[in-house]
């Protein structure tokens, strides 16, 4: 079976790190200077040298009346209570999960923060605590909700509402959680046939669309037995070289852009989404259709 193969010349290649929107705020680089006045106040990512503000992270500045700070373009992820997180688990202690969530730290879910299967209100006992590898374990993908923000900056999350719970079939994207906006909303069922879950911690969840009439047990169903239609794959695929299409051209990421770019890659086949000319083309025309929605 033949294969086409895209080679180009050095000086005929895309740079795709660089952002499309010029009225992106300006990039700081670390030591660069931010301002020489005195009257600022120094935030986080910057310091004072020769009577000079500068940054000590690559980023753009953000300022608060006088408190100037620099939000870096690459970071781990820092929670905030009330955050959508999608993440892995990684061990199983007693009465509770260690869940990969892309911060410095682990964070935590405890067995009473969990739905026991079949909904059911009440204690846990000593039988669930020996079932927890049942209900969860290592490898497994969840999204959760981050209830507390420990001193150390470790998370803990729960999961006691039905949409969250144990993922089944999908894919799983990792982008900066910098990229991610935050909207009231996480969970998109779009219009292509896939569902989406935008993860704060930049985790990114696809897969297909997520019936409200499922029998969510607790959540911890999986359907790994069903088929997923060819149809529904291929839209997934589409939308996964979309979100890495925006995210290497460092725009935000919600169910707008991701939609438009779907729209706007339809004259790409799902494979050729992956060229550098293809994915910063689908850039710049959702930027141009983002523009245009928020002008008028």
């Amino acid at each position: 079976m033949l294969q086409k193969v895209h080679i180009r010349l050095a000086e005929n290649r895309v740079n795709t790190s660089v952002a499309v929107d010029r009225r992106i705020p300006k990039i700081f680089t670390p030591g660069e200077i931010i301002s020489e006045q005195k009257e600022f106040m120094r935030g986080h990512g910057t310091y004072e040298q020769d009577d000079y503000l500068k940054a000590s992270v690559a980023g753009v500045k953000e300022q608060v009346n006088k408190l100037i700070s620099i939000r870096p373009l690459k970071s781990r992820y820092n929670g905030e209570i009330g955050d959508v997180v999608v993440g892995r688990i990684t061990e199983v202690q007693q009465k509770r999960w260690k869940v990969d969530t892309n911060s410095r730290l682990d964070s935590v879910l405890l067995l009473s923060s969990v739905n026991l299967p079949g909904g059911e209100l009440r204690r846990r006992s000593a039988e669930d605590e020996h079932m927890m590898r049942q209900y969860l374990q290592e490898g497994d993908l969840i999204s959760a909700e981050v209830q507390n923000v420990f001193a150390d900056g470790s998370l803990s999350l729960h999961t006691r509402s039905l949409k969250y719970g144990k993922l089944s079939q999908g894919v799983l994207l990792k982008v900066f959680p910098s990229l991610i906006k935050r909207s009231k909303t996480h969970f998109h069922n779009l219009p292509v046939g896939a569902s989406i879950i935008l993860g704060n911690n930049g985790f990114i969840w696809i897969c297909p669309i997520i019936s409200n009439e499922e029998d969510n047990v607790g959540g911890f169903v999986q359907n790994l037995e069903e088929v997923v239609p060819r149809p529904d794959r291929e839209a997934i695929g589409r939308l996964r070289n979309c979100i890495l299409a925006l995210a290497q051209s460092k725009m935000m990421l919600f169910d707008t852009s991701i939609l438009y770019a779907y729209e706007e890659s339809l004259k790409y086949t799902v494979a050729d989404l992956l060229i550098p000319e293809a994915m910063v083309d689908v850039a710049i025309l959702t930027q141009h259709r983002l523009n245009i929605a928020e002008n008028s």
